[in-house]
């Protein structure tokens, strides 16, 4: 972990303790628990405090990619990087700032990383030891269908769960190994600013840190190899996003079909092809992020009668079963949905059925997500391409945050919120918001997906006036005008005549 400074010397002494001692097995676990992310914390503090036997085994870092090189080191640089977007822009708000905005790389990866140390208490050995659990340091293997070895002692278990999360993918590109790179497992050690950087991948991460480390004051060029950014997502925020990144300088090249790499003195050549052109550019350093790839190598899980894919991880049922029945999986080494919250849920669906032969399914789960790009993009349910996909017919409203009176008055109109019901009723089958803080703003659509409310219901919640989650109560709106057909305006007006 590096620098070596004392706040990765906090972190270390709270995730990786370099004076644990592992304990002694003593019997039978009923849970054993491989791997110490999101997914794998939560299945041993929940058995543990249901009272079951649990061990714990991690072989690198408690607390995952979240805590260490995902969510919050990322949402840290990401919240500095908005501090100077704010400071750049606060002349429209009526405030003149003198002097230039001046970024402090270092300083502001100084704070990430004593922000990172402060949270990494809740993930500390220490922590889940008192909580009960068995922890045990170093890499795990399987040796036979019911026992995993970890630094010569073997551990005997009734059920066991992998979740061992995954890795940044990287793809085969002509030189990237031998001149090195960056993913966002190393990103974060970074106590320079790189003068010229390529990203690429227009993925969530590729997105969400081309536009920081812009804003911070690299030259940023973003490559991509498809026709629109964030893929997954509904067109109209992939636009948006688009705008956003070119916005803030960042140079955005789509429809990438080749890229090679070369050392050139202290610095990197980076040629892209698009088609039959090409075009080379000189960098500081390349971020390479295309996706993640699951842990699944080096574990015996042949040994215990485990099925997996190099590509799609541990092949799981709809329960987080694995073909050996007595071991489950959750979290990013199985799930398509790779999310510190898609993990989360998923461990509680685990240990009620790995524990207490509960009947939980994951496609029962509805996971929202968040791109945490500025404007952010949060998603739920279907986006319009998937319910074409489906085959589900759906009508869309959408309200443009120019037309939030809070939006107005923050100079935070770039976005669009958008909610998908199944045609000819007021079912919500997904939304997509686009907003300065869309992530928060998701929830109230989830909660009523969840709880089968509709457009009807949601239009009779009041809002605070303003907020900008007031767009949500507008499209409701906006639904029950639809009510109002011309039969019914006819058979209204004849009543409100009657009634004179």
């Amino acid at each position: 972990m590096l620098p070596q400074d004392p706040h990765n010397a906090r972190l270390l002494s709270n995730v990786h303790p370099p004076d644990w001692t592992n304990p002694k097995p003593d019997g039978r676990y009923n849970l054993v628990v491989i791997g110490a992310g999101t997914a794998g914390l939560v299945c041993a503090a929940g058995a543990a405090g249901l009272g079951a036997k649990v061990a714990l085994i991690e072989r690198h870092l408690l607390g995952g990619d979240c805590l260490n090189t995902g969510c919050v080191p990322s949402k840290a640089i990401i919240r500095s990087s908005r501090a100077v977007a704010d400071a750049v822009r606060v002349t429209s708000l009526g405030v003149t700032v003198s002097g230039a905005v001046v970024v402090d790389f270092p300083d502001v990866m100084e704070r990430m990383r004593r922000l990172r140390a402060d949270i990494s208490a809740d993930d500390a050995a220490a922590r889940f030891r008192d909580l009960g659990v068995d922890v045990y340091l170093g890499k795990a293997q399987f040796a036979g269908p019911d026992v995993v070895e970890v630094q010569g002692k073997a551990l005997r278990f009734s059920k066991a769960v992998i979740a061992t999360g995954a890795r940044a993918a990287v793809p085969d590109i002509p030189g990237v190994q031998e001149c090195g790179y960056l993913t966002n497992e190393t990103v974060f050690s970074l106590t320079e600013l790189p003068s010229r950087l390529a990203v690429i991948g227009g993925g969530p991460i590729g997105c969400e840190l081309a536009q920081a480390f812009a804003r911070l004051g690299s030259n940023v060029t973003l490559l991509h190899r498809g026709q629109t950014l964030l893929a997954k997502e509904d067109g109209f925020a992939s636009k948006i996003v688009d705008r956003a990144l070119r916005r803030d300088r960042v140079s955005v090249e789509l429809g990438v079909t080749s890229i090679r790499v070369q050392n050139t003195r202290d610095a990197r050549t980076v040629t892209t092809g698009v088609g039959e052109d090409e075009r080379a550019i000189v960098v500081d350093q390349v971020l390479v992020a295309t996706g993640r790839a699951p842990n699944v190598e080096g574990m015996g899980l042949d040994a215990a009668g485990v099925e997996y894919d190099a590509r799609d991880g541990v092949v799981v049922d709809d329960r987080l079963r694995t073909t050996n029945p007595a071991i489950h999986a959750a979290g990013d080494v199985c799930m398509s949905e790779k999310f510190t919250h898609a993990a989360d849920a998923a461990a509680r669906i685990v240990i009620q059925n790995a524990l207490f032969r509960g009947r939980k399914r994951l496609s029962d789960l509805l996971i929202p997500r968040c791109t945490y790009t500025d404007p952010e993009v949060a998603t739920v349910g279907l986006t319009s391409l998937q319910a074409a996909e489906a085959g589900v017919a759906i009508d869309t409203y959408q309200r443009p945050f120019t037309e939030v009176h809070r939006a107005v008055v923050d100079g935070e109109t770039e976005g669009v919120a958008a909610i998908h019901v199944r045609r000819g009723s007021d079912k919500i089958v997904g939304a997509t918001i686009v907003a300065r803080n869309a992530g928060d703003m998701i929830s109230e659509v989830t909660v009523a997906m969840g709880a089968g409310v509709g457009l009807r219901k949601l239009a009779s919640v009041i809002h605070p006036y303003p907020t900008q989650a007031e767009a949500i109560k507008h499209i409701a709106d906006m639904y029950s005008r639809t009510r109002l057909t011309p039969r019914v305006h006819k058979w209204l007006t004849r009543w409100l005549r009657w009634t004179r």
